[in-house]
């Protein structure tokens, strides 16, 4: 691995040899095994809280300690494998937020990737925003200079700091995008528009606060080349989820990583997701039924999402993403980046990191 030119990332204490985040990719897609492995390479692994419990065989009527048990024992296999910066992702709009902080505070991970929703409230398991005793750091994902500054000022006020770093994402991701649907294709929503918005906010906290605030950039980001081209507009790092679906390591089904590499760009399309969000997915039969009008029966033993109108959604969006986890596509369906037609092969996390650390280097060379 050749880290020749490369910035390290910082969080607060945590220092990071490659800047790059692996994004958390529910449900059950990014879990210990993916996790470890990206840590492992020197970067940032994600494990996704989402949905978590529907890996458990008793989440139909158990719901609750399912969640618990599956996220310990993901935390746990991961850190006794790596030394390496483990995180989680944990989406503000997920019912039981506070429940899945605690147990991740509890099992000691390092970081809280808090996206679907500002981070504002303190926590009811833990005083996570205002407590100097906890080491694990808490970055919110946000879409926007306004929401940067809104968590800010609040922390600010509210608990006298501010956090150590923040994730802004454009809407070339995948998954739930913070973005109404028109703006997602105007430019004047790019990644390479916000970055900078973001930037320019952190940089007055930095200044009050007497800390760096290290900005990382997500959303669409495919190459080491685009690696550098953020860096250069002032992020720190970035967050990267597509690229580690093909990867031997990532927890999702071969079956599901198969319909990565056979889609077109003309695959991927924005869908309305249930819980009230616009989403990025790849078409298949599932969502032209459902876009059709058509509805798949369900019963919900939990309502995950504060969101979730349950009672009167066509289909639950955590049955159709657990079961493409598997390989049912028939059953559901996979989200995806923008660039996820690009994807031709499946690799190791290591052949990938060093791909974009070379591609980095020539990039800054050039």
């Amino acid at each position: 691995m050749n880290l020749k030119g490369i910035p390290r990332l910082r969080i607060g204490s945590l220092k990071v040899k490659v800047p790059i985040v692996q994004g958390g990719m529910g449900v059950g897609i990014s879990l210990f095994g993916l996790a470890s492995a990206v840590a492992r390479a020197g970067a940032i692994g994600v494990i996704a809280t989402a949905g978590i419990a529907m890996l458990e065989p008793d989440f139909r009527t158990n719901f609750k300690q399912a969640t618990e048990r599956a996220l310990r024992n993901e935390i746990r296999r991961a850190k006794q494998i790596t030394n390496g910066v483990i995180g989680v992702n944990i989406m503000a709009a997920l019912t039981d937020f506070d429940d899945l902080v605690g147990i991740s505070v509890d099992e000691k991970v390092d970081v809280i990737f808090v996206g679907a929703g500002l981070p504002l409230r303190e926590p009811k398991t833990v005083p996570l925003y205002s407590s100097r005793e906890i080491a694990t750091e808490v970055v919110p994902i946000v879409s926007s200079a306004r929401a940067t500054k809104l968590i800010f000022q609040y922390w600010e006020k509210h608990y006298g700091r501010v956090p150590n770093a923040v994730v802004v994402e454009g809407p070339l991701a995948g998954g739930h995008l913070g973005f109404k649907k028109e703006h997602i294709s105007n430019p004047d929503y790019a990644l390479e528009r916000i970055v900078p918005e973001v930037v320019s906010v952190t940089k007055s906290f930095e200044q009050r606060f007497d800390k760096p605030i290290s900005v990382i950039a997500a959303g669409g980001i495919y190459t080491g080349a685009d690696i550098h081209k953020f860096i250069r507009l002032g992020a720190q790092g970035v967050q990267m989820a597509t690229r580690f679906v093909a990867t031997y390591e990532c927890d999702a089904s071969i079956k599901f990583k198969e319909a990565y590499l056979r889609c077109k760009k003309e695959d991927l399309v924005i869908i309305d997701s249930p819980v009230g969000l616009p989403g990025r997915a790849i078409r298949n039969k599932y969502i032209q039924d459902v876009s059709n009008g058509g509805r798949k029966p369900f019963k919900c033993p939990w309502k995950c999402l504060i969101t979730c109108d349950f009672k009167n959604t066509p289909y639950c969006i955590a049955d159709a993403l657990t079961n493409a986890k598997i390989g049912n596509l028939e059953e559901g369906f996979a989200f995806a980046g923008a660039n996820a037609y690009r994807v031709d092969k499946i690799i190791s996390v290591d052949e990938l990191i060093d791909t974009l650390l070379e591609e980095y280097e020539e990039a800054a060379s050039a």
